[in-house]
């Protein structure tokens, strides 16, 4: 696949990105190399090979999901400049 002016041109309006003529040629060498990369990846062999999230091994710890009521409020609000039977108190904003 290869990629000509037209298709900088508009890759560019689709991002919204501003590209001077005289820099097209250059997008355009840019994109072409990239998508001659992407057509070498699909060369590789990847039969019998399973997909995987992290090239390093590992499994999510997990812990017990069980509900608590917290009994943390006083805790919770010990740092708010102003709060009231464990509640946080912020300014009106809206009138």
């Amino acid at each position: 696949m290869s990629v000509d002016a037209e298709t900088v041109r508009r890759i560019g309006r689709l991002a919204r990105i501003h590209i001077d003529e005289d820099q097209v040629e250059s997008y355009r060498t840019e994109l072409n190399s990239i998508l001659g990369f992407v057509e070498q990846l699909n060369e590789v062999d990847v039969e019998g090979v399973e997909p995987m999230t992290s090239v390093m091994p590992m499994s999510l710890r997990r812990r017990e999901d069980k509900v608590t009521d917290g009994d943390q409020a006083e805790k919770i609000v010990a740092n708010a400049p102003l709060s009231e039977d464990n509640f946080f108190m912020v300014p009106k904003v809206v009138e």
